[in-house]
């Protein structure tokens, strides 16, 4: 291989590695701005259609509504960061992909470990138990509706689309995967301990 091949080569190299990094940051400045701030925004303007139904409360008590909100939030975080690590280091891909049109790089490797032990969706688990704490701290009867139909949105998606495409991706590993762990909500008693630790390990 001669000096301009190599330099062909090297160019080639550097392009694809901008363009994959160039990917991942557009598919978290888009999934970001989507899940945390146009949602969001919209949970806090149905809040303000409550009265339909005569300012009707979900929780009476500010000081239990408070601090269920918080704790849920935490949870909501803490399943975000970890999948969102897992898929990154492991999968070696990002999060950003609906109706098959894929933001940020797909991921290469099927992430079974850390979050993805307890359930398939962590990431999307996450997100609805930010939503949930939003809707509890605003106290609106209108944003709980609106969950409740986002999240019937959200199964039929994953059931209909993604999971389609994770077949295709990964085979009979994945199939085999599907079968053991649920699709949102997390089964805590599948080896927390060792998960929990994980979770430092990769931090």
């Amino acid at each position: 291989m001669d000096k301009k091949e190599e330099l062909i080569l090297s160019l080639l190299i550097t392009y694809l590695t901008m363009k994959r990094a160039f990917q991942f940051i557009m598919g978290y400045l888009v999934g970001i701005a989507f899940f945390f701030a146009i949602v969001p925004f919209g949970f806090i303007r149905l809040s303000h259609m409550d009265y339909v139904f005569n300012y009707r409360m979900i929780i009476g008590s500010m000081v239990v509504r408070f601090v269920l909100s918080g704790v849920l939030l935490l949870i909501g975080i803490i399943f975000l960061v970890w999948s969102n690590v897992y898929l990154f280091r492991i999968g070696k891909g990002g999060p950003a992909e609906g109706l098959g049109v894929a933001i940020s790089p797909r991921t290469k490797k099927l992430v079974i470990k850390g979050p993805y032990r307890f359930c398939r969706n962590p990431m999307v688990f996450g997100a609805l138990t930010v939503y949930m704490a939003l809707v509890i701290y605003l106290n609106s009867i209108s944003g709980l509706i609106a969950l409740i139909f986002l999240i019937g949105g959200v199964l039929f998606y994953l059931k209909n689309s993604e999971e389609k495409r994770l077949v295709k991706d990964f085979g009979s590993e994945y199939i085999e995967y599907r079968k053991k762990v649920p699709m949102i909500i997390p089964a805590f008693h599948r080896r927390a301990g060792k998960s929990i630790i994980s979770l430092f390990v990769l931090f």
